[in-house]
């Protein structure tokens, strides 16, 4: 029997050089609160809403053994096959907040009207692109 549950998104989990200072770096650059910040530093969590933004370690021994060890880009020109977008009311301020806060520019926001959104794109400390947008607006809002 099917269940007509549907799941939920809990976590986005980057997995980083140094816990803290990413956790640090997201809170002042992306303006989210820290949740937790275990005693360890092997684990930190924003509150993001319904979906939780957790960081951990790059290399772990109880997950790299199980599912293999993180691959990261080998240059700024490559990217991973996902990609994590904050939305914001006023894109430009939160972009320039991030970069003021740390984040390494890669693109200023501009206008896509090919799907009606503002974008600007940065690198977060780890080098982890992080699209910065507003909310899409459907053709009928033009």
């Amino acid at each position: 029997m099917a269940s007509n549950v549907k799941p939920v998104l809990g976590y986005a989990i980057f997995y980083v050089k140094d816990v803290t200072k990413s956790v640090d770096f997201y809170a002042k650059a992306f303006g989210y609160n820290v949740r937790r910040l275990d005693e360890s530093h092997r684990w930190g969590e924003l509150e993001s809403g319904q979906t939780t933004i957790a960081f951990t370690p790059k290399h772990q021994h109880e997950t790299d053994e199980l599912t293999g060890e993180v691959q990261v880009p080998k240059s700024d020109v490559h990217r991973p096959p996902m990609e994590l977008c904050f939305i914001y009311s006023d894109v430009d301020a939160a972009f320039k907040r991030a970069v003021e806060n740390g984040a390494v520019a890669v693109r200023e926001p501009e206008d896509k009207k090919d799907w009606g959104q503002r974008v600007g794109y940065v690198r977060d400390i780890d080098g982890m692109l992080v699209r910065m947008g507003s909310y899409v607006k459907s053709p009928k809002e033009d």
